[in-house]
């Protein structure tokens, strides 16, 4: 136990402050230890006290409240602007815009003088809009859509059907 309490009473001494040192004294037996925890409490450190604060803010708007309520209550006169369009959603504007145009928009799609140059190129070589289909490696709707006028124009497709077909059909009004 001896050894226990010399260990203890070493710890205290090495971490404490001079004014601690002299209210609680180590054993006697030990009194070295006294002695070199006092010199290094005292004598070869800097106690000094530093106390960190936040930094202030600098500028122009240091000190100005934040908002126009927070001025109110410091007595100060507000003037408030209203900003155009009334600081309302700038989508619900886009889409009230959207709402009142006009313009009809479409694609383009295969004007009438290519799909009868495709029917009556198709007619005069016997196919059937699937045999057609089947030689240009395309569904037999991509036919029916071209012949019909509701196809987008895809230069590759009219290019297979020229060559099966043996029509000019890309160039035409």
């Amino acid at each position: 136990t001896r050894s226990s309490t010399t260990s203890s009473n070493f710890y205290f001494a090495t971490h404490t402050t001079r004014d601690t040192l002299a209210r609680y004294p180590t054993s006697t037996s030990h009194s070295h230890l006294t002695h070199t925890s006092s010199k290094m409490a005292g004598a070869y450190q800097d106690w000094n006290t530093v106390t960190l604060t936040k930094k202030k803010p600098t500028g122009g708007m240091a000190g100005a409240p934040k908002t126009a309520e927070a001025a109110r209550r410091m007595g100060m006169t507000v003037e408030t602007v209203k900003k155009q369009g009334g600081g309302g959603n700038s989508n619900s504007q886009k889409l009230a815009k959207l709402e009142n145009e006009t313009e009809e928009l479409t694609h383009a799609t295969v004007n009438t003088e290519v799909k009868k140059a495709i029917m009556q190129g198709r007619l005069a070589k016997g196919f059937t809009q699937a045999q057609l289909a089947q030689q240009i490696n395309e569904k037999p709707q991509i036919i029916q859509e071209y012949e019909s006028g509701k196809a987008l124009p895809n230069q590759q497709i009219l290019g297979k059907m020229e060559r099966i077909l043996g029509v000019k059909l890309r160039g035409l009004k």
